[in-house]
């Protein structure tokens, strides 16, 4: 038996999963000011994933890199949900 996929699935599961409070925690202490650091971050993920050879860490860090993208939509997104009270606005930030 062959578990590559289950655990290549298990893993993008984990990642996308870490990404949901990474951002709403970005949001509630920095704003949406580091979405360039999310950018830079995805994209070398990817550019690094083309390059390495063992499946599990390619594959790790092609998803990291797509949801550290997938992340700068959510940032704004989460910025918007704060404005309409869904989630708590960080009182001690200014912007």
């Amino acid at each position: 038996m062959y578990f590559t996929g289950i655990t290549i699935a298990v893993l993008t599961f984990l990642t996308i999963g870490i990404w949901h409070p990474i951002v709403i925690k970005t949001e509630y202490y920095w704003g949406t000011r580091p979405w360039i650091i999310y950018l830079i971050v995805g994209l070398s993920c990817i550019v690094a994933a083309l390059f390495i050879a063992n499946v599990y860490l390619s594959a790790f860090l092609g998803v990291f890199g797509a949801s550290a993208l997938w992340g700068i939509g959510e940032l704004f997104a989460q910025k918007r949900r704060v404005e309409k009270g869904w989630f708590p606005k960080n009182p001690k930030r200014k912007r």
